[in-house]
Protein backbone atom coordinates (compact mmCIF):
# COMPACT_ATOMS: atom_id res chain seq x y z
CA UNK A 1 0.00 0.00 0.00
CA UNK A 2 1.20 3.61 -0.70
CA UNK A 3 0.83 5.62 2.63
CA UNK A 4 0.69 8.72 0.69
CA UNK A 5 -2.72 7.84 -0.86
CA UNK A 6 -4.36 5.77 1.91
CA UNK A 7 -7.81 7.81 2.99
CA UNK A 8 -6.71 10.16 0.50
CA UNK A 9 -9.47 12.33 -1.00
CA UNK A 10 -8.77 11.93 -4.79
CA UNK A 11 -10.10 13.23 -8.28
CA UNK A 12 -9.92 11.74 -11.38
CA UNK A 13 -11.38 13.38 -14.13
CA UNK A 14 -11.92 11.80 -17.52
CA UNK A 15 -12.41 8.26 -15.61
CA UNK A 16 -15.25 6.81 -17.58
CA UNK A 17 -12.58 4.70 -19.12
CA UNK A 18 -9.05 4.06 -20.12
CA UNK A 19 -6.31 5.68 -18.02
CA UNK A 20 -8.78 7.23 -16.02
CA UNK A 21 -10.81 4.38 -14.72
CA UNK A 22 -7.59 2.53 -14.11
CA UNK A 23 -6.26 5.18 -12.19
CA UNK A 24 -9.58 5.37 -10.27
CA UNK A 25 -9.47 1.65 -9.22
CA UNK A 26 -5.84 1.87 -8.32
CA UNK A 27 -6.55 4.64 -6.07
CA UNK A 28 -9.92 2.77 -4.76
CA UNK A 29 -7.50 -0.05 -3.97
CA UNK A 30 -4.93 1.66 -1.94
CA UNK A 31 -7.32 2.57 0.29
CA UNK A 32 -8.78 6.25 -0.77
CA UNK A 33 -11.76 8.09 -1.15
CA UNK A 34 -12.33 8.54 -4.88
CA UNK A 35 -14.63 10.85 -7.27
CA UNK A 36 -14.79 10.04 -10.52
CA UNK A 37 -15.45 12.41 -12.84
CA UNK A 38 -16.28 12.13 -16.60
CA UNK A 39 -18.36 13.73 -19.30
CA UNK A 40 -20.64 10.83 -19.94
CA UNK A 41 -22.42 10.41 -16.44
CA UNK A 42 -23.38 6.84 -17.35
CA UNK A 43 -19.85 5.51 -17.54
CA UNK A 44 -18.98 7.86 -14.28
CA UNK A 45 -21.88 6.66 -12.66
CA UNK A 46 -20.30 2.88 -13.61
CA UNK A 47 -16.72 3.02 -12.16
CA UNK A 48 -17.83 4.91 -9.15
CA UNK A 49 -20.02 1.96 -8.49
CA UNK A 50 -17.47 -0.70 -9.49
CA UNK A 51 -14.77 0.83 -6.49
CA UNK A 52 -17.31 2.14 -4.37
CA UNK A 53 -16.63 6.00 -4.87
CA UNK A 54 -18.47 8.70 -6.17
CA UNK A 55 -19.53 10.18 -9.49
CA UNK A 56 -19.11 14.06 -10.15
CA UNK A 57 -19.93 13.74 -14.14
CA UNK A 58 -19.66 16.94 -16.25
CA UNK A 59 -16.84 18.95 -17.51
CA UNK A 60 -13.63 18.72 -15.70
CA UNK A 61 -12.85 22.14 -16.55
CA UNK A 62 -15.29 23.03 -13.81
CA UNK A 63 -15.91 20.06 -11.37
CA UNK A 64 -13.19 21.33 -8.18
CA UNK A 65 -16.26 22.50 -5.70
CA UNK A 66 -18.64 19.42 -6.78
CA UNK A 67 -15.77 16.90 -6.09
CA UNK A 68 -14.49 18.95 -3.10
CA UNK A 69 -18.26 18.64 -1.32
CA UNK A 70 -18.31 15.15 -2.62
CA UNK A 71 -15.23 14.15 -0.44
CA UNK A 72 -16.54 15.79 3.11
CA UNK A 73 -14.51 19.51 1.95
CA UNK A 74 -10.55 18.80 1.25
CA UNK A 75 -9.33 17.06 -1.91
CA UNK A 76 -5.82 15.69 -0.98
CA UNK A 77 -5.15 14.40 -4.93
CA UNK A 78 -6.25 15.77 -8.14
CA UNK A 79 -5.76 14.27 -11.64
CA UNK A 80 -6.42 15.96 -14.15
CA UNK A 81 -6.28 13.33 -16.90
CA UNK A 82 -9.21 14.31 -18.89
CA UNK A 83 -7.80 14.90 -22.81
CA UNK A 84 -8.98 14.79 -26.12
CA UNK A 85 -6.67 13.81 -29.60
CA UNK A 86 -7.33 14.39 -32.80
CA UNK A 87 -6.41 12.94 -36.21
CA UNK A 88 -5.45 16.39 -37.45
CA UNK A 89 -2.51 15.27 -40.25
CA UNK A 90 -1.06 18.41 -41.23
CA UNK A 91 -1.77 22.18 -40.23
CA UNK A 92 -3.64 22.66 -43.19
CA UNK A 93 -6.09 20.39 -41.86
CA UNK A 94 -6.77 22.12 -38.68
CA UNK A 95 -9.93 24.30 -38.15
CA UNK A 96 -9.78 26.83 -35.35
CA UNK A 97 -12.39 25.24 -32.89
CA UNK A 98 -10.44 21.60 -32.88
CA UNK A 99 -7.52 23.96 -31.17
CA UNK A 100 -10.18 25.53 -29.64
CA UNK A 101 -11.05 22.32 -28.01
CA UNK A 102 -7.47 20.88 -27.58
CA UNK A 103 -6.29 24.20 -25.54
CA UNK A 104 -9.33 24.13 -23.38
CA UNK A 105 -9.31 19.90 -22.27
CA UNK A 106 -5.78 19.37 -22.36
CA UNK A 107 -4.55 22.61 -20.81
CA UNK A 108 -7.12 25.03 -19.57
CA UNK A 109 -8.56 22.47 -17.33
CA UNK A 110 -5.40 21.84 -15.59
CA UNK A 111 -5.09 25.56 -15.10
CA UNK A 112 -8.72 25.69 -13.67
CA UNK A 113 -8.45 22.67 -11.54
CA UNK A 114 -5.18 24.56 -9.89
CA UNK A 115 -6.33 27.72 -9.47
CA UNK A 116 -9.13 26.22 -7.54
CA UNK A 117 -7.47 24.06 -5.07
CA UNK A 118 -4.08 26.01 -4.70
CA UNK A 119 -5.72 28.56 -2.00
CA UNK A 120 -6.57 25.39 0.08
CA UNK A 121 -3.64 23.54 -0.40
CA UNK A 122 -1.35 26.56 0.44
CA UNK A 123 -3.33 26.94 4.01
CA UNK A 124 -2.83 23.17 4.78
CA UNK A 125 0.97 23.41 3.61
CA UNK A 126 -0.53 19.95 1.74
CA UNK A 127 -1.94 18.85 -1.70
CA UNK A 128 -0.77 16.71 -4.69
CA UNK A 129 -1.31 17.40 -8.41
CA UNK A 130 -1.52 15.00 -11.29
CA UNK A 131 -1.27 16.20 -14.92
CA UNK A 132 -1.94 13.14 -17.58
CA UNK A 133 0.31 14.76 -20.33
CA UNK A 134 1.49 11.97 -22.18
CA UNK A 135 5.22 11.79 -24.52
CA UNK A 136 3.79 14.20 -27.05
CA UNK A 137 4.20 16.81 -24.44
CA UNK A 138 8.17 15.97 -23.94
CA UNK A 139 9.07 14.39 -27.76
CA UNK A 140 5.85 15.51 -30.67
CA UNK A 141 3.78 13.36 -32.11
CA UNK A 142 3.18 13.39 -36.24
CA UNK A 143 -0.01 13.96 -37.46
CA UNK A 144 -1.46 15.48 -34.64
CA UNK A 145 -0.08 19.28 -34.10
CA UNK A 146 -3.50 20.47 -31.79
CA UNK A 147 -2.35 17.44 -29.44
CA UNK A 148 1.63 18.04 -29.16
CA UNK A 149 1.14 21.68 -28.69
CA UNK A 150 -1.02 21.41 -26.15
CA UNK A 151 0.20 18.60 -24.30
CA UNK A 152 3.47 20.82 -24.25
CA UNK A 153 1.57 23.40 -22.50
CA UNK A 154 0.06 20.81 -19.89
CA UNK A 155 3.69 19.58 -19.36
CA UNK A 156 4.88 23.47 -18.86
CA UNK A 157 2.42 23.61 -16.82
CA UNK A 158 2.97 21.06 -14.27
CA UNK A 159 6.70 22.08 -14.26
CA UNK A 160 5.50 25.29 -13.26
CA UNK A 161 3.41 24.62 -10.39
CA UNK A 162 6.35 22.48 -8.97
CA UNK A 163 9.33 24.65 -8.98
CA UNK A 164 7.26 27.31 -7.53
CA UNK A 165 4.91 25.73 -4.58
CA UNK A 166 6.89 22.15 -3.93
CA UNK A 167 8.80 24.30 -0.22
CA UNK A 168 4.86 25.22 0.41
CA UNK A 169 3.98 21.28 0.20
CA UNK A 170 2.16 20.87 -3.02
CA UNK A 171 3.28 17.38 -5.32
CA UNK A 172 3.40 17.58 -8.39
CA UNK A 173 3.45 14.80 -10.92
CA UNK A 174 3.76 14.58 -14.90
CA UNK A 175 3.11 11.16 -16.43
CA UNK A 176 4.24 10.72 -20.05
CA UNK A 177 3.43 7.43 -21.33
CA UNK A 178 3.28 6.89 -25.50
CA UNK A 179 0.90 4.94 -26.58
CA UNK A 180 -1.60 2.88 -23.76
CA UNK A 181 -4.33 0.92 -25.51
CA UNK A 182 -7.41 3.05 -24.77
CA UNK A 183 -10.06 4.21 -27.24
CA UNK A 184 -7.98 7.74 -27.68
CA UNK A 185 -4.90 5.52 -28.91
CA UNK A 186 -8.05 4.75 -31.69
CA UNK A 187 -8.38 8.23 -32.37
CA UNK A 188 -4.87 8.58 -33.69
CA UNK A 189 -5.85 6.57 -36.48
CA UNK A 190 -2.75 5.35 -39.12
CA UNK A 191 -0.38 7.79 -37.25
CA UNK A 192 -0.61 6.19 -34.07
CA UNK A 193 -0.62 2.53 -35.21
CA UNK A 194 2.76 3.54 -36.86
CA UNK A 195 4.48 4.54 -34.06
CA UNK A 196 2.29 3.59 -30.75
CA UNK A 197 0.89 0.66 -31.46
CA UNK A 198 3.66 -1.29 -31.56
CA UNK A 199 4.49 -0.59 -27.97
CA UNK A 200 1.24 -0.14 -26.75
CA UNK A 201 0.59 -0.70 -22.62
CA UNK A 202 -2.06 -1.63 -20.82
CA UNK A 203 -3.92 1.73 -18.41
CA UNK A 204 -3.60 -0.38 -15.91
CA UNK A 205 0.11 -0.31 -16.29
CA UNK A 206 -0.26 3.59 -15.93
CA UNK A 207 -1.61 3.49 -12.93
CA UNK A 208 1.22 1.30 -11.58
CA UNK A 209 4.16 3.73 -12.56
CA UNK A 210 1.99 6.58 -11.29
CA UNK A 211 1.76 4.67 -8.09
CA UNK A 212 5.26 3.89 -7.66
CA UNK A 213 5.83 7.87 -8.68
CA UNK A 214 4.12 8.92 -5.69
CA UNK A 215 6.07 6.31 -3.26
CA UNK A 216 9.18 7.64 -4.74
CA UNK A 217 8.23 11.59 -5.03
CA UNK A 218 9.23 11.67 -8.58
CA UNK A 219 7.93 14.78 -10.88
CA UNK A 220 8.38 12.96 -13.93
CA UNK A 221 6.70 9.95 -14.48
CA UNK A 222 7.52 7.53 -17.41
CA UNK A 223 5.51 3.94 -17.60
CA UNK A 224 7.72 3.67 -21.38
CA UNK A 225 11.34 3.84 -19.60
CA UNK A 226 12.75 4.26 -23.28
CA UNK A 227 10.76 7.96 -23.28
CA UNK A 228 13.69 9.43 -21.37
CA UNK A 229 16.78 8.21 -24.00
CA UNK A 230 14.32 10.01 -26.59
CA UNK A 231 14.14 13.13 -24.43
CA UNK A 232 17.61 13.40 -23.77
CA UNK A 233 18.37 12.92 -27.88
CA UNK A 234 15.87 15.42 -28.67
CA UNK A 235 17.66 18.07 -25.99
CA UNK A 236 21.37 17.17 -26.81
CA UNK A 237 20.78 16.70 -30.96
CA UNK A 238 17.58 18.33 -32.00
CA UNK A 239 18.73 18.13 -35.31
CA UNK A 240 18.89 14.51 -35.24
CA UNK A 241 16.63 14.13 -33.39
CA UNK A 242 14.11 16.14 -36.21
CA UNK A 243 15.65 14.27 -39.30
CA UNK A 244 14.48 11.04 -37.26
CA UNK A 245 11.06 12.31 -37.24
CA UNK A 246 10.74 13.64 -40.54
CA UNK A 247 12.25 10.36 -42.02
CA UNK A 248 9.01 8.72 -39.76
CA UNK A 249 6.35 11.63 -41.17
CA UNK A 250 7.79 11.12 -44.52
CA UNK A 251 7.01 7.05 -43.77
CA UNK A 252 3.61 7.51 -42.81
CA UNK A 253 2.86 9.76 -45.72
CA UNK A 254 3.88 7.11 -48.26
CA UNK A 255 1.58 4.74 -46.69
CA UNK A 256 -1.36 6.87 -45.95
Amino acid sequence: MVEAVRDAGVVVTGAGGGIGAALARRFAAEGARVVVNDLDAGKAEAVAEEIGGTAVPGDASRVVDAARDALGGTVDVYCANAGVAFEDGDLTALDERTWETSWDVNLMAHVRAAHALLPGWLQRGAGRFVSTVSAAGLLTMIGAPSYSVTKHGAYAFAEWLSLTYRHRGVKVHAICPQGVRTDMLAATGSAGDLVLRPTAIEPEAVADALLKGIEEDRFLILPHPEVAGFYRTRADEPDRWLATMNHIQQKWETAR
